[in-house]
């Protein structure tokens, strides 16, 4: 089991808080039908980065603006394929409130209907692609969640599924620890560690806060022995 310290820790919301893999393929497969593009080749590189920056990647001819806008206002709303991970709302309830944010690469709309969808509580700091110029792989989300939590970048830790998240996360000077959710084990090889399930995370209160607040413990959850 691998253990760190830390005084706040930032969740990305896709693939760690809420299941929304199924919704967010289908509009992006019917946007590559649509444009004639290869679907596949786009969901190589659109999880965890903001639509419009996607499109700037994978069709670089077309107005990205433009298109990223039709396609966050159809997905914005639509709980189709939406599903709650298990462990997310019962872990966030146990923490302080202060000292856990938020960052995904959707809009606030988005992010707001997955959170009230799935009952997961939602957070006193919630940055979106709303909120920041320049998305993940970019830093900017995740150092703007620290300043409002006004902790220190380095005192927080980052909870990922997506290489362009654990690129932010280390740009801004954070660990990581990935979940297996939409990605393999190799392609989240840069994080600091790995958990299969977010309930393989735990996170507890310390009783002195030399070194951190917070204690995040990563490995198989125990298993109750019978007496």
């Amino acid at each position: 089991m691998t253990e760190l310290e830390c005084d706040a820790v930032l969740f990305d919301l896709d693939g760690v808080l809420v299941d929304s893999t199924e919704c967010i393929e289908r509009h992006w497969r019917r946007w590559a039908a649509e444009r004639d593009l290869d679907a596949d080749d786009i969901m190589r590189v659109a999880h965890g980065r903001p639509t419009v920056e996607t499109i700037r990647l994978v069709a670089p001819q077309l107005e990205a603006e433009q298109e990223a806008a039709r396609l966050d206002s159809g997905e914005a709303f639509d709980t189709g394929g939406v599903a709650k991970i298990e462990g997310a709302a019962q872990l966030l309830r146990s923490l302080p409130a202060d000292a856990w944010a938020v960052v995904t690469s959707g809009t606030k709309d988005t992010a707001m209907t997955r959170l009230i969808h799935t009952g997961v509580p939602v957070p006193s700091v919630l940055v979106t692609a709303d909120d920041v110029k320049r998305g993940k792989p970019n830093p900017e989300g995740y150092l703007l969640a620290a300043a409002k939590l006004d902790v220190r970048p380095a005192r927080c830790i980052v909870i990922e599924d997506a290489p362009a998240g654990i690129g932010a996360a280390h740009a801004a000077g954070m660990r990581v620890v990935a979940v297996t959710m939409t990605h393999s084990h190799g392609a989240l090889a840069e994080a600091d560690a790995i958990a299969e399930r977010l309930r393989d995370i735990q996170i507890s209160r310390r009783e002195t806060q030399a070194g951190g607040r917070l204690l995040v413990r990563i490995g198989e959850p125990r298993m109750e022995t019978a007496t």
